[in-house]
């Protein structure tokens, strides 16, 4: 491609709105123009890498025996309201004709629309359903470029089975094929375990990588490699003690004492003698959960632990169901149901609000005076803890979501009428999987991981070319008829040749757009060294430069493009 006749727009400056690397270079190289909040265009150089990247998964997918559909992304809103996903969703989704349909975030529903009455029997299972189809979310923060958008592309695929079983295998094709395709594209990533939110179902695993640009927090351990994202996150972290002796309640003028740090200041205490309380409502019904000192209630752990619809307590709600404000909410006296974290199970001797404002009690036994309450792992971790798996420690850090598989089970199938006989003629609901990934962020991760400060650094799998040819001078007769010769060769040779033919571009201005676009291999041609038969060529993942014979250049092009 000659740059003389081809629309890259790059950019010397940094976008004011863009902050995270790829963002910058995604834009600064002319690979996308963004139309609206989290609205994007994928321009020329942009959309071929692109479109190399779902090369790839093409070819994984259907290596598994994955089989490729396009479905619409203008669905029918009762479809979705058969798996009550339209709240689920809720204001993430998009309507539109008079909310009579909805536009697709993913595609479980219109994938199940299709099995209904066609998978009839267990022998038209298993089954593996993809497509690579653009997606819509109204995010009503879109940031990062293309890592969080309104309109994606993704890849999804669906699995039906019979058996449990072969559910287990389908899950397995589809973590092996992952694999694959991120080793291809050249990624550095690991796997978590993770919530299944509201896709549902009874297990579900994220293919993450490590960027302080990720909106998931993950926790992992470098020892033995666990890793979980910190929504199902454990850790080894000691409990409260228990004294041999529980003293009586008594109550405590605590003025304006409203936070945990300040209530250990004034008593001059530690966090772990204290027990904080939250109040939320589920389903319609107070609910008080206590934490250890400035514990965290994870409230994706406590929405799998109760169930239901859950939110936290408005701060006008609070006097009514407790006689008190935020911060002096305690136990004692709370007349609905009361659910701590495992770090408090049995704890005595602990200080905690008196539901009377300005006032704490000390004395508090969880077994004597709680007799009712319930325990659950409902805490976040934190950096430093110990790993569940090893006597490691857990690293906590921001991380970016490529790839998640879920296992659904039945919940689709069951509401949409996905049902199939086995050999004894019974019917029984198809057991699904779903499996996505994010095409546009696989291509953000590679650039987050491979840039220095003077571009994106590609490798030769996803570069949108493999050579990028720079004449120095096209007003030289010799260097414009020498580089038109080679870039011809190049490409009847096979080699994608990215060939800077401009003629007003001084050879300065030629260099950086060659290291921001940031192909693996330069050659530059200039009339020193073509005069003596040499062109300089020039690696761009390392910089290193050699000025070698025309004749040795395809020998050097195979060793560097390797």
């Amino acid at each position: 491609m000659k740059l003389s006749k081809s629309f890259v727009p790059t950019l010397k400056e940094v976008p004011a709105d863009a902050v995270i690397p790829s963002h910058i270079l995604m834009l600064r190289t002319g690979m996308v123009r963004m139309v609206s909040a989290g609205i994007y265009s994928f321009l020329p150089l942009g959309y071929k890498v692109l479109r190399k990247i779902t090369d790839i998964i093409r070819e994984e997918m259907n290596a598994i025996g994955g089989q490729e559909f396009h479905l619409p992304g203008l669905n029918p809103k009762e479809i979705w309201e058969a798996t009550g996903r339209v709240e689920g969703f809720g204001d993430i989704l998009f309507h539109v004709k008079n909310r009579e349909y909805v536009l697709a975030p993913t595609h479980e529903e219109i994938m199940a629309f299709h099995a209904k009455g066609t998978l009839k029997s267990y022998k038209d299972l298993p089954q593996i359903w993809y497509q690579i189809q653009t997606k819509f979310r109204n995010e009503p923060r879109p940031r990062s470029g293309v890592i969080r958008g309104r309109q994606f592309l993704m890849k999804d695929s669906y699995t039906f089975d019979a058996t449990w079983e072969d559910l287990d295998k389908a899950y397995e094709l589809h973590d092996q094929a992952y694999r694959k395709i991120f080793d291809r594209c050249g990624l550095k990533y690991f796997v978590v375990g993770a919530s299944s939110g509201a896709m549902g179902g009874n297990k579900s695993e994220e293919f993450m990588v490590k960027s302080d640009a990720g909106e998931d927090t993950v926790a992992y351990c470098e020892s033995c490699s666990y890793a979980a994202n910190v929504e199902v996150a454990t850790s080894k972290i000691e409990t409260v003690n228990r004294d041999d002796n529980s003293k009586e309640l008594y109550e405590i003028h605590t003025p304006d004492v409203k936070s945990i740090d300040e209530l250990c200041e004034f008593l001059k205490i530690n966090q772990r003698e204290t027990a904080k309380s939250r109040v939320y409502i589920h389903n319609g019904e107070p609910l008080l959960v206590l934490m250890s000192g400035n514990d965290e209630v994870n409230e994706t752990k406590l929405n799998t632990v109760i169930g239901g619809d859950v939110r936290p307590g408005h701060p006008e709600e609070l006097q009514n169901i407790t006689g008190a404000d935020a911060g002096s909410i305690g136990p004692i006296g709370f007349k609905h149901r009361i659910i701590a974290d495992n770090r408090l199970r049995n704890g005595n001797n602990l200080y905690s609000g008196a539901n009377k404002n300005d006032y704490h009690i000390g004395g508090l036994d969880l077994k004597r005076d709680v007799p009712a309450i319930e325990y659950f792992d409902l805490r976040s971790v934190e950096s430093g803890e110990g790993c569940p798996r090893c006597n490691g420690k857990l690293e906590v850090f921001k991380a970016i979501e490529l790839g998640h598989i879920f296992k659904l089970g039945t919940k689709y199938s069951e509401a949409l009428g996905v049902y199939y006989l086995d050999e004894k003629g019974e019917s029984h609901p198809a057991i699904m999987g779903s499996y996505g990934i994010g095409c546009e962020r696989v291509l953000a991760c590679y650039i987050e991981q491979n840039y220095d400060d003077k571009g994106i650094i590609w490798d030769t799998t996803l570069a949108p070319f493999s050579i990028h040819l720079i004449a120095l001078n096209m007003k030289s007769e010799l260097i414009a008829n020498k580089s038109n010769e080679l870039y011809d060769e190049l490409s009847k040779a096979g080699y994608e040749v990215l060939f800077d033919d401009r003629i007003d571009a001084s050879a300065g201005f030629k260099f950086n757009d060659a290291d921001l676009l940031g192909m693996p291999v330069q050659i530059i041609i200039g009339e020193r060294n073509l005069k003596e038969g040499k062109v300089e060529i020039k690696n761009r993942r390392t910089g290193d430069k050699d000025t070698i014979a025309l004749d040795e250049l395809k020998l050097k092009l195979k060793e560097l493009l390797q």
